[in-house]
């Protein structure tokens, strides 16, 4: 589709990204050996591309890196909202009490309302930034509202919990961005489209039986495809109208099967972070972004698909644009 036919993309932007690395980094083969993997594990994970994965010091606390990006990410502006992805369960009176107050008033929005958003696994994140597209398009809103989206789970509390065998080994960094409306300032990214997907066969994730395991990776991957896809066409675009993809970090095989089966450049998908930082749930295509953008490597006008992937089965794909900085 020529550029002249594309329609206008919804009025909604991104902030720049921000990032907070925990200060440890650990060997993945040492985090398998803990949980009770052997070699053959180790071997799986270092031909898929993971080294390393970033664990939080003894002397830091989840709740401080969530604050910290989420304060960069405001950059001293208001939110009116703030969705908190995660995808480990907290219990319900840390997120209904003590923690949503707590974080609301060190970010410095104690009036603003606050949720969770969860259940949907590593998905959560993307989902949430969907969730601020969708409350900042409701009838009669302000157009210079902004929510603030933040996602991370400390996976280093228990070493069973952040092995998902044959797929990835999970972390603890956090990142945080603002979706805000046409009157809140000049975004760093413009909101273009979305795309979800569910395969509910899934749903009994770690639980699944012998014969869902061993199908769940092709669906997978079938999947995820899908996904971009029809993102690309709620933008009014093809796939080859995508400049990149910033995936999710759980392991390097998804990516090369998205690749062969998608026609998608393999050197146009951005898994630079992979080896060293590795998974880290919902958090992996928004640290992609920020990475790929620090680094200069983004250009004003590229289109970049951050792609999601959840156990149960879940999906989710959101199209934005770069915008010039001026």
């Amino acid at each position: 589709m020529a550029a002249a036919e594309v329609p206008a993309a919804p009025a909604v932007g991104l902030s720049r990204v921000s990032v907070r690395l925990p200060g440890r980094v650990e060997p993945v083969d040492d985090i398998l050996a803990r949980a009770g993997h052997g070699a053959r594990e180790s071997r799986m994970f270092r031909v898929q591309g993971l080294r390393n994965s970033v664990t939080l010091a003894e002397d830091e606390r989840m709740e401080d890196q969530l604050v910290a990006a989420g304060l960069a990410a405001l950059d001293g502006g208001p939110a009116g909202l703030v969705l908190y992805g995660h995808t480990l369960l907290m219990r319900q009176i840390d997120l209904c009490g003590d923690f949503r107050d707590r974080l609301r008033d060190r970010l410095g929005l104690p009036g603003s309302h606050f949720y969770g958003v969860s259940h949907i696994n590593c998905v959560s994140v993307l989902r949430s930034v969907e969730l601020a597209r969708r409350y900042l398009g409701r009838r009669g809103a302000d157009p210079a509202e902004r929510v603030l989206v933040i996602g991370g789970d400390q996976a280093s509390c228990n070493d069973r919990a952040r092995v998902f065998p044959g797929l990835s080994v999970s972390g603890d960094s956090v990142a945080a961005a603002v979706v805000h409306g046409p009157g809140a300032g000049r975004p760093r990214y413009r909101y273009l489209s979305g795309a979800t997907g569910r395969d509910t066969r899934f749903h009994r994730s770690r639980r699944m039986t012998p014969e869902d395991i061993a199908a769940y990776p092709e669906v997978c991957r079938t999947q995820v495809v899908d996904v971009v896809r029809r993102a690309a066409r709620q933008a009014g675009i093809g796939l080859d109208g995508i400049d990149w993809v910033m995936p999710q970090l759980s392991n390097r095989m998804v990516w090369s099967s998205f690749s062969t089966k998608s026609g998608f450049p393999w050197d146009r998908i951005c898994l630079d972070l992979l080896p060293e930082r590795g998974h880290n749930f919902g958090t992996d295509s928004l640290m992609a972004l920020e990475h790929a953008d620090s680094s200069g490597r983004l250009r004003p006008g590229d289109r970049c698909a951050l792609v999601a992937i959840g156990r149960g089965a879940y999906f989710q794909a959101v199209l934005v644009e770069v915008v010039d900085d001026l």
